[in-house]
């Protein structure tokens, strides 16, 4: 399931992301991939632990805090701290799975279940640079204006295009869902999107409204991994 949340990033945050990460330092990518995916990744990134990433990933945490479409599709439990990416010109990220499991700075490990790329860059800053994820569908390309995001199965293989031009600038993370299986994940967010459509027809003490979100609840406690 490949899912858009819009504007999660106003243009003066995305501005100051911006701002903060263009005086700031950055490092080989391999830095944060696995054996298999440092053999196709060429990128930069900000060290994980700098200040600014710190900064920039709380201000990311607590935007996604005030996205419900956010919370319905990924209903997450712990996500991983927001890292830091650029493709400058030639630059790419050959295709790869993620990392079923990472270390979190500090202690504890978190699940991958949800991967998250956060474009802090405008699709006319550069050429090339298309996320692609392979989904049941096929090969689904992602390209968003800067401050949208897109969710997808952290499962997924996926790739960077190379970049022919310019560069592209993103926050990428994972997040551990209470609903670790991506199909019922799938059949909760629809189900919540229907009772959201629903609600706007009906008053929410209508009993098909209250069926409807007795089902998702009792599903949800049926099917999350606590």
């Amino acid at each position: 399931m490949l899912v858009q949340i819009p504007q999660v990033l106003s243009k003066d945050e995305v501005a100051y992301c911006r701002g903060r990460l263009q005086d700031s330092e950055w490092v080989d990518g391999k830095v944060t991939a696995g054996d298999q995916s440092a053999k196709a990744k060429i990128n930069l990134q900000i060290p994980e632990a700098s200040p600014v990433a710190l900064e920039l990933g709380d201000l990311i945490l607590k935007a996604l805090g005030r996205s419900p479409l956010f919370a319905t599709a990924a209903l997450p439990l712990r996500v991983f701290p927001p890292l830091f990416n650029r493709y400058d010109k030639g630059m790419v990220f050959d295709m790869h799975v993620d990392n079923a499991i990472r270390a979190v700075s500090g202690g504890g490990r978190i699940r991958t279940d949800v991967s998250s790329t956060l474009f802090l860059s405008d699709p006319d800053e550069y050429d090339g640079g298309e996320l692609v994820v392979e989904d049941t569908y096929g090969a689904q390309t992602v390209k968003l204006p800067a401050g949208d995001m897109i969710l997808y199965p952290a499962t997924s293989l996926h790739k960077v295009n190379a970049v022919t031009r310019g560069s592209r600038w993103a926050s990428f993370f994972w997040t551990q869902s209470m609903v670790k299986d991506d199909g019922q994940r799938r059949l909760l967010f629809e189900m919540d999107m229907a009772i959201i459509q629903t609600r706007l027809n009906l008053a929410d003490d209508h009993p098909g409204v209250l069926g409807m979100t007795a089902c998702y609840h009792n599903l949800l406690r049926r099917w999350s991994d606590l």
